[in-house]
Order: structure tokens, then sequence, then C-alpha cells
């Protein structure tokens, strides 16, 4: 009777253990969620979402991998958004330097053309790390011992 009662009761007590929902299945709706704010192109709120995810779903581990690579397009897209714009603005500035007539306003239109500038540079900056980064995750990997 032992014989059939341990693995009978050890089955019982592995079979809700089976049936639980796994991390993953739990970050899905947050996933989809992910998936149709990229599709809307409303960049913020995917990176809002991502780091809801990473916060409440840190063993997701498929699921944190897939969103790292939407959190690497969605920034690298929102970046170059935001290259456009500035430039736009730094060409329009540059125009107008020429066309000052006092030198407090040339001298105030070079500086926000020096503002803008940095602020190009630092973007283009960040788009270089974005596609560095982007590469290391597309690499695939190499175990130590074969390095």
């Amino acid at each position: 009777m032992k014989r059939i009662l341990i693995p009978l009761v050890a089955l019982l007590l592995l079979v809700p253990a089976a049936c639980t929902e796994s991390e993953d299945d739990k970050a899905r709706p947050l996933m989809s969620e992910i998936d149709s704010l990229m599709a809307a192109r409303n960049y913020p709120a995917t990176l809002a979402a991502i780091t809801r995810l990473r916060r409440d779903h840190p063993k997701a581990i498929e699921s944190r991998r897939r969103a790292l690579k939407i959190w690497q397009e969605a920034s690298l897209l929102m970046t170059q958004q935001d290259i456009g714009r500035t430039d736009s603005a730094l060409q329009a500035t540059i125009a107008q330097i020429d066309t000052a007539r006092t030198i407090g306003e040339r001298n105030w239109l070079r500086y926000r053309r020096d503002s803008l500038q940095v602020r190009y540079d630092a973007l283009c900056g960040t788009v270089r790390v974005i596609h560095r980064r982007q590469s290391e995750t597309d690499a695939p990997s190499v175990p130590e011992n074969n390095k």
C-alpha cells in the first residue's frame, strides 16, 4: 500500500506546479500592449510599458529579451525624430544669424546655434551607441572557453 501511496502523493503535489502559469505567460498581455504601442509609433508610451514589464515581471526572461530589442528600436526611432527637429531648428537659426540687425540679437542667435549644435552632436552620439548595442545583442554569444 505504501508503494502506491507515496508516488501518488508525489504526483498530486507536482500536478498543481505544472499547471501554474509561467512568468512569460503572465507578461503576455503587457507584451501585446507594447507591440501595439510600437505599431502606433507611440515611442514614449512604449518605453514606459517596457519599464513596467521589467518592474512587474523580472523573471519573464523571453519577454524581457524581446522587449530589449523593442526598447532599442523605439529609442532609436525617437532619437532620430529628435535629430530631425533639432537639425531643422539649427538650420533655421544659422539662416537667421545673417539677417540679425543688432549685435545682441546676433549673439543670442549664436548662443542658440551653439546649444542646438551640442544637442545635435549628443543625439548623433546616442544613435551610434544604440547601433553598437543592437549589433552586440544581435551577435551570437561565444562561450568563455571558446574565445
